[in-house]
């Protein structure tokens, strides 16, 4: 069995460009997080010459609403969302603003794996249906940007050893379409 690589984010082109489509990740550090209407709004920024609410050089996103914490836990489940709802604005994010990871569920199209290939950027699979378990890697949660979108808004986590596999490496091999 292949061992399982430990990541440590924010990361860099460096961090990432021995990663291949298939290998096993186990996440620690900050990431941030962001859907569609999150991602909207910062293309809408970058549109209207604005500076973004959050950084997001060498950082990853996680496509997720995180539902909100029981008592005694930064955050409720967290699975991932579908990721193709992002493939309209993540070619920017990843050739403009040095995003360098993803984290979702779900094939992403031609058009962001050329993005990511130009920016040495990484995507990552997180088990769908397992939003609980993902949770539990979650150390710390608060909201970053864009708090009237509720679980929607951008997030900043610090995560621990959150289980991941490289669904699209920086040279864009996929594994959905192997």
């Amino acid at each position: 069995m292949a061992e399982v690589l430990k990541l440590h984010s924010p990361v860099s082109r460096e961090d990432l460009k021995n990663l291949k489509a298939g290998d096993r990740v186990l996440l620690s550090g900050t990431i941030i997080t962001g859907r569609d209407a999150a991602h909207k709004r910062l293309v809408a920024a970058l549109d209207a010459g604005q500076n973004l609410p959050v950084e997001l050089k060498g950082m990853i996103i996680y496509f997720v609403g995180p539902c909100p914490a029981p008592p005694g836990r930064p955050v409720g489940s967290a699975g991932p969302t579908t990721s193709y709802r992002m493939d309209a604005y993540s070619p920017r994010l990843l050739r403009e603003c040095g995003l360098l990871g993803m984290i979702g569920k779900g094939d992403r199209n031609d058009e962001v794996i050329a993005a990511m290939k130009e920016a040495g950027a990484v995507y990552f699979a997180a088990t769908g249906g397992a939003g609980a378990l993902i949770s539990q890697c979650i150390k710390h949660c608060e909201v970053a940007a864009f708090d009237d979108l509720g679980p929607e808004a951008i997030y900043r986590m610090e995560v621990e050893d959150m289980p991941l596999v490289v669904a699209i490496d920086a040279e864009g091999n996929d594994l959905y379409r192997r």
